[in-house]
């Protein structure tokens, strides 16, 4: 499936024309400490995140930001989170991203899951089997 690699950015290519990153339940992560705070609120309310790793200029990332949006709609349950690797270029070092999409699931703070590259199908699937472990699943 389609992923992406890191990319010089001053190759001066402006692709943010009309694709919403963001929307839903998906809530973008600008800091560390927003980073922390989302996390530190997900474990107070027995929330799972999946937290995806994206690029404005990735098109895999791109083709699969409404899905994620729609997900984020439809299991309340669940936090969303999104993060620019070239927003928070030293935050996603530090999680190790080779290529975009990236998601990671998260219980208390600690990964549970990792899916890489924008298959719909396995996203699907890896959320369906965090709902199930929670006992929540809904359609």
């Amino acid at each position: 499936m389609g992923h992406c690699f890191s990319r010089d950015k001053s190759d001066g290519a402006d692709l943010d024309e009309a694709v919403e990153f963001v929307g839903g339940n998906v809530h973008r992560v600008t800091s560390k400490e927003d980073w922390d705070q989302k996390l530190s609120e997900a474990k107070r309310d027995g929330k799972i995140v999946i937290a995806n790793f994206s690029a404005t200029w990735c098109g895999p990332c791109r083709m699969l930001a409404p899905f994620y949006c729609e997900l984020s709609e439809k299991h309340s349950s669940l936090m969303f989170l999104l993060i620019d690797v070239d927003e928070l270029t030293d935050f996603s070092t530090s999680w190790d991203i080779k290529a975009t999409p990236t998601f990671f699931f998260l219980k208390d703070g600690q990964q549970i899951d990792k899916l890489v590259g924008a298959n719909k199908p396995e996203l699907q699937k890896k959320i369906t089997a965090v709902l199930d472990s929670m006992g929540s699943y809904r359609n």
